[in-house]
């Protein structure tokens, strides 16, 4: 596992803090999903692009799709 240190406003720090303590879970968990989110996020993105250099049309739809569901 590897540890980071980011640098963050006070104020953006502050809300983070506020939305763990609310939703009941650690500061840390909640960078964990916010990154994992992230991650799926640009996956999905990435094999959409994929799929249309490929001209796989019905790929294409079914990821966005799953864009459309991460609300993207």
């Amino acid at each position: 596992m590897t540890i980071l240190s980011i640098r963050l406003p006070d104020d953006i720090a502050e809300k983070l803090k506020n939305i763990a303590k609310a939703r009941g879970i650690s500061l840390n968990k909640l960078m964990f999903e916010l990154s994992s989110q992230a991650l799926a996020e640009e996956d999905a993105k990435q094999r959409f692009l994929a799929a249309q250099l490929r001209g796989n049309p019905k790929q294409a739809a079914q990821l966005l799709d799953e864009l459309d569901a991460l609300g993207l």
